[in-house]
């Protein structure tokens, strides 16, 4: 079953009817943290049964119907504002699980707009003890080095967090900053003046062999988020974040969505089915990294809209813009 793109239906807007795509996937985003600047607007778009997205690279606007969406992977660093909302998409029966980034940046301010991280980690409890901790992964992301961030600082921040965490969540997924890769990453991190860097292949070891360790008393999955690097010896396998796998597990039951995903029924259990087993999965998603694991969603998070201005950000090219499009809540 090859992913051969998404349906079209049309649609009714303030402008009359238009042709949209209807995904089975919504990712909630890649590019900005809808859920905690956004969960009001994309709550109307929902009732409105529509939303719009406009590609970052030549600013033409798409129109995406929620008409045939099943799951929603939310992307967020607080998720304190969308929980109020989540009831409504269990009324409509449309799944969700959360990728939640919880880092300790708070000496370094790379991260200046966020609540306390203690703050933090009770809203992540609060959302595990809601929804399940199966639903909300815990991400440690960038990972990110410099003369003041050794490999044994990031260690002990990540002990800290996962010492709070890992009762609230059953995995961790992590990732080393890529620098050179998005110029907007130079960019921003230059203009605040830093010396940070990326791994080499002996660090990123070092870092693998040190959540093994921390791992030993957590019993979390482990996953490593778009990296080449080979770090299964130290009980790390490569994650997809938009996880069929997962959605398997966890809506089983939603026939609409089994049929999407290609899984086929063996006695009580549902299992995915890729022909034969050295092939690619069929479902991956071609406009991704080509270490990314993901199957195919529709990303409907704009650039420039995320107000928490991570230094590290690649979505984020203006803090200007980014202002302006908080205040309009695009």
């Amino acid at each position: 079953m090859k992913f051969k793109g998404w349906p079209k239906v049309k649609i009714m807007t303030d402008e009359g009817q238009v042709d949209a795509i209807a995904p089975s996937i919504i990712s909630e985003s890649r590019a900005t943290d809808i859920p905690s600047f956004y969960p009001e607007k994309f709550f109307q778009n929902l009732k409105k049964n529509y939303t719009t997205w406009t590609n970052p690279f030549n600013q033409v606007k798409q129109y995406v119907s929620f008409e045939n969406v099943r799951v929603i992977v939310f992307w967020t660093k607080n998720a304190g504002p969308i929980i109020p909302y989540l009831e409504e998409l269990n009324k409509r029966r449309i799944h969700y699980y959360f990728t939640f980034t919880m880092n300790d940046y708070e000496v370094e301010g790379l991260e200046p707009n966020l609540p306390p991280l203690l703050e933090r980690v009770e809203t992540f409890k609060r959302l595990s003890q809601l929804i399940g901790k199966d639903r909300v992964i815990w991400r440690f992301d960038p990972l990110i080095l410099s003369e003041a961030i050794s490999v044994d600082t990031l260690l002990k921040k990540i002990e800290r967090v996962g010492n709070l965490l890992h009762d609230y969540t059953s995995k961790l997924v992590f990732s080393f900053v890529d620098i050179s890769e998005y110029r907007a990453v130079g960019a921003n991190l230059r203009r605040k003046g830093s010396d940070y860097r990326e791994f080499d292949k002996k660090e990123k070891a070092m870092i693998a062999k040190g959540i093994q360790a921390l791992n030993e008393e957590w019993r979390l999955e482990l996953a490593s988020c778009c990296e080449d690097v080979d770090l299964s010896s130290f009980g790390v396998h490569h994650n997809r974040c938009i996880d069929d796998e997962l959605m398997v597990r966890l809506f089983k039951d939603d026939g609409k969505l089994m049929e999407f995903l290609g899984t086929e029924r063996r006695s009580i259990q549902t299992t995915l089915y890729y022909p034969p087993k050295d092939t690619e999965n069929p479902l991956k998603d071609k406009g991704q990294r080509k270490a990314c694991g993901c199957i195919v969603s529709k990303d409907i998070g704009e650039y420039n809209t995320c107000g928490h201005l991570c230094t590290y950000c690649y979505a984020n090219h203006s803090e200007a813009h980014v202002k302006a499009n908080l205040k309009k809540k695009i």
